[in-house]
């Protein structure tokens, strides 16, 4: 499968926040149509150095991936990535002692030869929007959603939920290691948009209004501005996400043999 992009568009602001403690790799202006990884990441611990953690997950995540990857990447490579992550934060924190507790989520994006292969761990997304209805999204990993999930709560009350920020997963080193949720999307099809978001962009913007964003908006820049606008009126969080539009889908001749070979690596 031959999937051909647009140019990407992202943002990172700190919106109502003293300083941005979101992380996006590649950086906006470095992005283009043959970029195949994108990371998005939002820290945790404030005075524990958030900022410090999301910058260095996307480093060390980028920095694995140029230097271990072959092909389209396998479960087994993103474990290792997020674990090579994790003994980042173990050598930054030793230097730094007063970075103890610093955190991050993470949501990562991969545009591969088997389809789209997303990661995620915490509370940031990925969508898939085709013709303004969500096809896929990941799913939360934070305690207000393991209260759904339990029927404790409604979906409408985990909105208002005084702990809704509270996540369950979050890279933070070896001494808590975590696993990333990992999926192979294949049906792709042109036209479709892919967004990673943090929370600061879900706390300001629905999912019934960014699907009608997706269906009236004319081009995905202007998708990115009325994103942006929302945002920059309303969010008292950092806010940070990357827009990928799908321009083309084209199938080729590997495209069975990769996904039997991701499939196997997580069974």
């Amino acid at each position: 499968m031959n999937i051909i992009l647009e140019r990407p568009y992202a943002i990172s602001e700190r919106g109502g926040r003293l300083n941005n403690e979101d992380s996006i790799y590649p950086l906006s202006e470095l992005a283009d149509s043959e970029q195949k990884l994108f990371i998005v990441c939002d820290g945790v611990g404030g005075a524990e150095k958030g900022e410090i953690a999301s910058s260095l997950a996307c480093e060390s995540l980028q920095t694995f991936f140029a230097t271990f990857l072959e092909g389209d990447p396998t479960k087994e490579l993103i474990t290792k990535a997020v674990q090579y992550t994790e003994v980042r934060f173990d050598e930054y924190v030793s230097q730094h002692p007063e970075a103890k507790g610093m955190a991050t989520t993470m949501t990562l994006v991969y545009v591969g030869e088997s389809g789209i292969i997303i990661a995620h761990i915490g509370d940031s997304r990925v969508y898939q929007f085709r013709d303004g209805q969500a096809i896929f999204q990941t799913e939360d990993h934070s305690l207000v959603n393991s209260l759904v999930k339990l029927g404790k709560i409604t979906a409408d009350e985990a909105e208002r939920h005084p702990q809704k920020n509270v996540i369950t997963r979050a890279i933070q080193g070896t001494d808590s290691p975590v696993d990333a949720e990992i999926k192979l999307l294949t049906d792709i099809h042109p036209g479709d948009y892919f967004l990673m978001c943090t929370d600061g962009v879900t706390d300001c913007i629905r999912q019934e209004t960014l699907s009608a964003v997706f269906l009236q908006a004319a081009s995905t820049e202007s998708i990115k501005n009325i994103i942006v606008e929302s945002c920059s009126v309303k969010a008292r969080d950092n806010y940070s996400f990357y827009l990928i539009h799908i321009q083309d889908v084209q199938n080729s001749s590997n495209y069975k043999q990769y996904i039997l070979s991701f499939l196997y690596t997580i069974i």
